[in-house]
């Protein structure tokens, strides 16, 4: 793999001057390295031709430590009554160019992404030579939610998920989450990556999921009362965590050297 750095942010008045982090994949056994340095896939450059990740807060479930939450518990209990089917097909045997697939995606991306997926990123998203598998789910027959993943050795990724928002009663993307990462915990995979974890919208996933960690940059941090209070100021201006309070960020940086 290779790794660079992009200047960034500039900030004179408290000398913070910012350098984004990516990461280049030169072969498909580097992933779970990958990953465990905390990057995650990059998709808004369409015109990229290799496999670019950014280093990110992002989330993972350690498996080893995994265990079912009373959430999951209701919400699988909930959805019980609907028949509901999980089929885990290979990417190489999906067909990721099927109009009414392609459909499915952008009408659920167009209503719950902040910025709707273009036909040509999510053509130039489902061309990535790291995908694996769809997760595919069904109630009572009925094709309802796609989950893109990335499968390498004991790393999965649960990259983007697209669902009918028609059973929100029944939390079907909860349901679907879960149920990859118990699917990862029966096939026994070491980590379920979740993305990124910023601001109140992804504390779903601290809630809801047992045995999670956070990049904090340098580490995995399974602090997660750490990670709330980072997620409740995300929409705050402030100044880098160092700066902020020197002290207490080398008290914490010391303990874990």
């Amino acid at each position: 793999m290779k790794i660079f750095k992009s200047e960034s942010i500039i900030d004179y008045s408290t000398y913070t001057f910012n350098y984004a982090i990516y990461c280049i994949k030169e072969a498909q056994s580097e992933i779970p390295e990958i990953y465990q340095k905390g990057f995650l896939p990059y998709s808004n450059d369409i015109h990229l031709k290799e496999e670019t990740y950014y280093l990110a807060r992002s989330l993972r479930v350690e498996l080893d430590k995994f265990k079912e939450s009373s959430e999951n518990r209701r919400v699988a209990k909930k959805i019980a009554d609907l028949e509901p089917k999980l089929a885990v097909i290979p990417i190489h045997q999906f067909n990721v160019n099927d109009v009414e697939f392609q459909n499915f995606c952008l009408d659920f991306a167009t209503k719950r992404f902040s910025e709707a997926i273009s036909k040509e990123r999510l053509s130039y998203i489902l061309s990535s030579q790291s995908i694996s598998h769809v997760f595919e789910f069904k109630l009572k027959g009925k094709k309802v939610g796609y989950v893109i993943t990335i499968i390498e050795n004991s790393t999965l990724h649960y990259w983007f998920a697209f669902f009918e928002l028609e059973y929100q009663e029944y939390s079907l993307g909860k349901w679907m989450m879960y149920s990859v990462i118990n699917w990862a915990n029966q096939n026994n995979l070491k980590y379920t990556y979740l993305g990124t974890c910023y601001g109140t919208k992804s504390l779903y996933k601290v809630r809801d999921f047992k045995g999670l960690s956070f990049f904090d940059g340098s580490n995995w941090n399974s602090d997660m009362k750490l990670l709330k209070s980072k997620c409740k100021s995300d929409h705050e201006f402030f100044k880098d965590d160092f700066k902020q309070d020197t002290d207490l960020f080398l008290q914490n940086l010391n303990r874990k050297n």
